[in-house]
């Protein structure tokens, strides 16, 4: 082992008398042996008996110990920063006035042979330890004189041990960047502020750069107004506030940083500064609140001119938006993770500093017994998460313009907090990378999106704002929506069928946001409801609310609806609320909740910039969850890209207008909004003022109407279909196209088709792409999604085709397409299905039957390999001769882009070749045409 002279931890002690612990180092040398260990000593002059304070600290090594500063020292030979005898000292704090390192103290642990002390230096909080040590060490001396070198031995390795358990201290360096921004000066100076109150004159000492492209002297008086503008909170004394202000603004400077000169030159002050203080550099932490287009040059000055040096930690803080879509927010990654590692970044979601917000997780484990009967799909009936506000877009269309809310808030915001309630919760919630492992997997559980997944809505000032603020002109109208709901589904067994609401608007009636669990009620209370006890009664409403701020209770609050249970939480940060009458929250007053709110509140970034100092990074996003994030969103976004926005006047006015249901997969406003077939003077017709139209096409019925309307007809034709056939041959065989516009169908069909005879129902498929069949793009992973998982159909009646086959997709050698023929050959009679449902793509292709397509428009195949103009290319396909002896051929045609080829294709003749859909016309059964107005009338 290694003992180092550092004793006193202060640079001008000495080493007198040649001795350490018993021994004369001129008689014994640099080391000797001491039990089984070999001691060494550095720093020594043995020659003279003489030592000075090494440069470098020294380490005590052992084999059963990583190495570790060990600060030992006997009475008589250190000697305090004073010149007094460390002898003379009480086990106090060596005072400032002399030069002593701040925050130290020297404890006596006891005496050696020849009754000299033996003094242990440590900073002073660990003060107790010490003391306590120090009166057994001396106890046990008096007693047995010969075991001192021992004990004192085992003493420095149990202060080793403490040593190494706690984090390194130094000096800590925050670079603000875009100091003088809107960001900055509304949250971040104060946040910074308070980061210093709770951390001042513990173990860490603090510079703070203000940085930015503003000239020096505007930005050193933006900066002195801002900190004037700094405020305590409410339990900090006005004296004591004064005075941590004012120490706060003297470590506070403004700086000019543009170039890899200005980043050097500042990376040098930093190391001056720290030099000169005698203090080592713990760290640096540059928080970005400037545009994501000027991380990259940022990012580049930083990595080569002003990373601290080893053994000190970088950490780089980057505000939303991360990208505009899953492959924008890649490349940025990609360039950010070429300048520092993921562990030195912290991406920031403010929504997970709310109190509200960073209390979910904490309560669901120290809530694990109530919880772990209720957290899952047998008891939760859906889940909410709502952030409405009043304001509107005014001076930010710019930005809304490229993001709009879904980008804004549900892509972040209202996503995270989605996954701290719906991620598995790990056994140690203190554990970083546990939590973010879970998250991880709640994002990729996410089942895909449809677009009709959501509801848009816009603000009728909206189109005005951007006009006047982006000099559009007068015909501009934007179809960036304001607001949005979204249901999504997680496709796990916890969750599997829960609904998970997610919405935010702008312009709305209230300011608001909550998280709210609401729990199935299976209760019947004979008694009158006036006698219904809260928390007695098991038919009052039942549920977990995360409120995050604003609205009727105006503050942070946790709330438990009594008939369940009474939850804990942590005493020294939330205290019940008191009674507040006549206040009711989602139909129910107060009183019916455990109602509890935090102590004290915080700001978010308050909370996060304390987490990014301690280095809590599941407080944050990380590479890995953003692009699962965006993965999860860019399907809908892109899908909704054209979609035309409900306008709504804004505040209370709105009315039901933005109300909204859900059934199925399916989301849509509860009123229909007004359309015109013709424009023209007067009211517009309703809908429902519409019937189904009925006429010919192509010589074959066809039946309009509005896209709803549509769909039920559908959906009753089929259902009278399949009634019939089980009727007259005991089963109903169903072949059904891939593609979106049968989603709504099926979710017509697993809905509201109770009387259907799913029990004797085949399903078959009209076409499947070459891809697994748990892929995303899989036909039969849309019919799983939509109908499957909602009905009840044996899964011996289920026929996906076999395109994998040999874990191979789609090889001529595997046989898939002979497969799935013999199998149609030899289950569904004469190979006639009792119904085909087909679409017809914009360039007339049907099934994946493509125009010029070799196989599969003639000939006796009955299945056939295609390949397709767009990914992915490999198809399996009905023939048009296995579809022309259906029963029975309905073909649904939905949306403006079908127009023109349904005017084009009107006008043909048979030229299957050119346009497939023109060869379907079943031989002995009948062809129905289904389209909505959009694509049969534009």
């Amino acid at each position: 082992m290694i003992f180092s002279l550092n004793s006193c931890f202060t640079p001008t002690h000495s080493f007198k008398n040649s001795k350490l612990l018993g021994y004369d180092l001129k008689k014994t040398g640099p080391s000797f042996p001491l039990g089984k260990q070999k001691v060494e000593v550095k720093g020594v002059d043995v020659a003279l008996g003489e030592g000075t304070r090494p440069p470098q600290p020294l380490t005590f090594t052992s084999p059963l110990l990583a190495p570790a500063p060990c600060l030992l020292g006997i009475a008589d030979q250190c000697h305090s920063p004073c010149g007094l005898p460390a002898a003379t000292l009480p086990p106090e704090r060596v005072s400032h006035s002399c030069g002593a390192a701040p925050h130290t103290r020297l404890f006596r642990l006891g005496r050696n042979k020849d009754r000299k002390q033996i003094l242990i230096q440590t900073p002073w909080p660990a003060k107790s330890v010490f003391t306590a040590l120090g009166a057994l060490a001396e106890l046990f001396f008096q007693r047995h004189p010969g075991c001192w070198k021992m004990l004192t031995v085992a003493m420095c390795m149990a202060l080793l041990g403490c040593l190494q358990a706690q984090e390194l201290r130094g000096h800590v360096s925050v670079i603000l960047l875009g100091a003088t921004g809107d960001l900055a000066r509304k949250y971040l100076w104060q946040g910074l502020f308070q980061l210093y109150l709770d951390e001042a004159g513990k173990d860490y000492s603090f510079s703070f750069h203000g940085a930015a492209l503003t000239s020096t002297k505007q930005g050193q008086a933006f900066i002195a107004k801002v900190l004037e503008s700094l405020s305590c909170p409410e339990d900090v004394a006005p004296d004591r506030c004064a005075e941590l202000k004012g120490q706060f603004q003297r470590l506070s400077a403004y700086r000019h940083l543009a170039t890899s000169e200005d980043y050097m030159a500042l990376s040098k002050d930093i190391e001056a500064q720290v030099q000169h203080g005698g203090l080592r550099e713990a760290g640096r932490i540059f928080y970005f609140s400037v545009p994501p287009f000027a991380y990259a040059d940022i990012a580049r000055n930083i990595n080569s001119s002003c990373r601290p040096g080893p053994g000190a930690w970088l950490r780089v803080v980057l505000e939303k938006p991360f990208g505009h879509d899953h492959l924008s927010a890649q490349q940025l990654a990609t360039e950010l993770g070429g300048f520092f590692r993921e562990e030195e970044m912290y991406r920031v979601d403010h929504y997970l500093g709310k109190q509200a917000v960073a209390q979910i997780l904490p309560f669901r484990d120290q809530n694990r017994k109530a919880l772990d009967g209720l957290w899952s799909r047998h008891h939760v009936e859906r889940v909410e998460i709502i952030m409405k506000e009043t304001v509107d877009a005014e001076g930010r269309t710019s930005f809304y313009e490229e993001y709009g809310v879904i980008r804004d808030v549900l892509q972040n915001h209202l996503t995270e907090v989605l996954t701290l309630v719906a991620m598995e919760l790990p056994h140690n919630i203190s554990s970083s990378e546990s939590v973010l492992q879970h998250k991880l997997r709640a994002f990729r559980a996410l089942r895909g999106l449809q677009k009709g997944s959501a509801v848009l809505g816009q603000y009728q000032a909206y189109s005005e704002q951007v006009r006047r603020e982006q000099q559009k002109p007068d015909s501009f109208r934007s179809l960036t929506p304001t607001f949005a709901g979204v249901l999504v589904h997680m496709d796990n067994l916890r969750w599997e069928g829960v609904p998970f609401i997610l919405m935010s608007g702008k312009a709305l009636d209230e300011r608001v946001g909550y998280v709210r669990i609401l729990f199935r009620n299976q209760a019947y209370c004979v008694q009158n409801d006036e006698h219904w006890v809260a928390d007695q009664s098991q038919c009052l409403p039942r549920q977990i609310v995360f409120y995050i701020g604003h609205g009727e209770l105006g503050s942070p609050a946790v709330l438990v609806s009594r008939n369940l249970f009474r939850p804990s939480l942590p005493s020294e940060s939330w205290k019940e609320l008191g009674a507040r009458p006549g206040l009711r929250l989602f139909g129910r007053p107060l009183s019916d909740f455990y109602a509890y709110r935090p102590v004290r509140e915080q700001d978010a970034y308050s909370v996060l910039i304390s987490r990014i100092f301690h280095g809590r990074k599941d407080s944050f996003v990380t590479t890995e969850n953003l692009l699962a994030s965006w993965g999860f969103w860019t399907p809908l976004l892109d899908s909704l890209a054209h979609e035309v926005p409900r306008l709504y006047p804004g505040g209370a006015e709105n009315g039901h207008l933005l109300d909204f249901e859900f059934s199925g997969a399916q989301l849509y406003f509860s009123q229909r909004q007004p359309e015109r077939l013709v424009p023209g003077p007067g009211p517009a017709p309703m809908p429902s003022g519409f019937q189904v139209l009925k006429a010919k096409y192509r010589e074959s019925p066809l039946i309009s109407a509005w896209p709803e309307e549509l769909i039920a007809k559908l959906a009753d034709d089929i259902e009278a279909t399949a009634v019939r056939a089980v009727r007259r041959f005991g089963t109903f065989h169903l072949a059904l196209s891939g593609g979106s516009s049968p989603v709504p169908l099926f979710q017509q069909l697993a809905t509201r088709h109770y009387g259907f005879p799913w029990a004797h129902t085949h399903l078959w498929l009209v076409d499947e792409r070459c891809v697994p069949l748990w892929d995303p793009e899989s036909n039969f992973q849309h019919l799983q999604t939509h109908l499957l998982q909602h009905v009840r159909v044996p899964y011996y009646n289920i026929h996906p085709m076999p395109v994998h086959l040999h874990q191979r997709l789609c090889a001529e050698e595997d046989q898939g397409a002979q497969t799935y023929a013999s199998e149609i050959s030899a289950l569904v009679a004469n190979s006639s299905f009792d119904l085909v449902l087909l679409g017809m793509g914009a360039d007339g292709h049907t099934a994946s039957l493509f125009p010029q397509s070799p196989s599969g428009l003639d000939g006796e195949q009955l299945v056939v390999l295609t390949e397709s103009p767009s990914r992915p290319f490999q198809r399996m396909s009905l023939s048009l001769p296995l579809i022309n002896r259906a029963r029975k051929v309905a073909v649904l045609v939905m949306g403006r882009v079908k127009r023109e080829i349904t005017m084009l294709v009107s006008r043909v003749g048979h030229e299957p070749k050119k346009w497939p859909i023109s060869g379907v016309l079943p031989s002995s059964g009948q062809l129905v045409w289904y389209m909505d107005y959009e694509a049969f009338l534009g």
